[in-house]
């Protein structure tokens, strides 16, 4: 992208995890950035000074705030939203609120004002569906309604399905983009992130918890490859009106993972199989297998992650070791 003409990105929930390392990054390249925050799981110190990067705190329910920062950028990137397991089942109504209503406040303000925007969407989408690597098309698979854990991936459902509607029925510009287990610095393992949970315990002596038997898998992206894919499609007209996952194809047991956790910061934690019904509430529901099937992405834009999973776990272990001998001082 030719950086002649700055354009002006406005982030919602952009000093979150995955916000604020898209936030460097378009400011590295020449960029603008405004940040919509209410800083409920994102931190302000996420975010580091810079002459092209404005930040206002408030929420994406404030349609008056929202309306007035979509009409002064250039691209909206939706990235606010309630976010991890835990939060999803301890504040369900909260999450469903944020994620639909805050969704669609932001999108009929891009559409009034003719703004691209992408739409972070999520592997949740796919529900209980374990069969893989999962493509775009893939069926969605749910337990009952009843059941809070897929309260959340029929809100992310909603948002998609709103923004396909505004892109075929009045044209609006849209990307949706679903992210699969991204992971790195700034990431907490306040809200049931796994990979932070896991090597916090090992550093603090505690148990490491895996929940139900340890042998589902995942694929876990670094998010500096994530913040590349979307700066790729972003950038790409051909992009507009379609959908693509991101996420890493490389597939570990949470049992393997809590191993590879020990071996990587020399912990003597014990691993502890802590049941769904004790960890979340009677009835949770999880799925056996979620992997990506990227294709889409890598024939449009020659996408592929760089980053290993060895890789990200030195990194995370280097940080959480930095941040608690921080905590120290």
């Amino acid at each position: 992208m030719s950086n002649s003409a700055k354009t002006t990105y406005l982030i919602t929930g952009g000093s979150g995890f995955v916000g604020s390392h898209l936030t460097d990054a378009l400011l590295a390249r020449g960029d603008a950035v405004i940040v919509l925050d209410n800083l409920s799981t994102g931190r302000l110190e996420n975010l580091r000074p810079h002459p092209d990067l404005r930040f206002v705190q408030g929420s994406v329910l404030d349609e008056l705030m929202v309306d007035e920062l979509a009409h002064q950028c250039d691209t909206v990137v939706h990235l606010a939203a309630a976010v991890g397991v835990k939060l999803i089942v301890e504040q369900p109504l909260r999450c469903l609120t944020t994620n639909i209503r805050g969704s669609e406040i932001v999108i009929e303000a891009a559409h009034r004002y003719r703004k691209k925007i992408l739409i972070t969407s999520t592997s949740e989408i796919y529900g209980k569906n374990s069969s893989g690597p999962l493509r775009e098309e893939a069926d969605r698979i749910l337990g009952s309604p009843a059941v809070v854990r897929w309260a959340y991936s029929t809100a992310k459902a909603v948002d998609e399905i709103l923004a396909n509607a505004y892109h075929r029925e009045r044209g609006l510009p849209t990307i949706v983009v679903r992210l699969f287990n991204t992971v790195g610095p700034r990431q907490s393992a306040a809200y049931g992130m796994v990979i932070p949970r896991l090597v916090q315990q090992a550093l603090t002596g505690q148990p490491l918890t895996v929940f139900g038997d340890g042998t589902q898998t995942r694929c876990f992206a670094h998010v500096s490859d994530v913040v590349d894919a979307l700066l790729r499609l972003l950038d790409l007209e051909s992009a507009v009106g379609q959908t693509f996952n991101i996420g890493s194809a490389e597939e570990v047991s949470i049992l393997e993972l809590a191993k590879l956790v020990i071996d990587h910061t020399g912990s003597t934690s014990a691993l502890e199989l802590i049941p769904y019904h004790e960890a979340y509430q009677h009835g949770f529901e999880d799925m056996t297998r979620r992997v990506p099937d990227t294709t889409k992405l890598r024939e449009l834009t020659g996408w592929t992650p760089r980053r290993t999973l060895d890789e990200i776990l030195t990194e995370v272990v280097r940080k959480v070791r930095e941040d608690l001998a921080a905590s120290l001082r």
